[in-house]
């Protein structure tokens, strides 16, 4: 058995597309529009990881969007600087749900609620301003 990816229904492509191309970095492999089901399909990965995908769902006359997605769980990678990814995504104005406090661990959202944990590659880094002292904000 070998995992292949997760799907998540989406209710804006774009936003969601440059949610993950142009603010995570992640790389479109796929898109598929099927006219009789009236669905696009886009995959993407994480650079470097092309064994694991993240399928997004975008369905074309869906037109009440989605419940808040907590009940999907979340999507988790591994980063090389969990402080440089989270200040680039601020400055991108991503909202930082659960900052990295302990060097470790952060969550963010996608445009459609998806809580995504970013884990620290290797051991934690060492605890350091802003982000010590910052606050939750909402939820993951």
């Amino acid at each position: 058995m070998k995992y292949l990816h997760s799907m998540i229904r989406v209710s804006n492509l774009n936003d969601t597309v440059d949610f993950f191309v142009n603010k995570l970095g992640f790389v479109e492999r796929s898109r598929r529009e099927v006219e009789t089901g009236r669905f696009t399909l886009v995959f993407l990965h994480a650079p470097g990881d092309e064994s694991a995908e993240v399928e997004l769902t975008y369905n074309w006359d869906e037109t009440g969007g989605y419940s808040e997605g907590r009940n999907f769980g979340h999507l988790a990678y591994l980063v090389d600087d969990i402080y440089a990814l989270c200040q680039n995504l601020m400055d991108q104005g991503v909202t930082i749900n659960r900052p990295p406090r302990d060097g470790h661990m952060a969550f963010i959202r996608t445009p459609d609620n998806i809580s995504i944990e970013l884990i620290q590659k290797g051991d934690a880094l060492p605890e350091q301003e802003p982000w010590a002292s910052m606050e939750n904000v909402g939820s993951w």
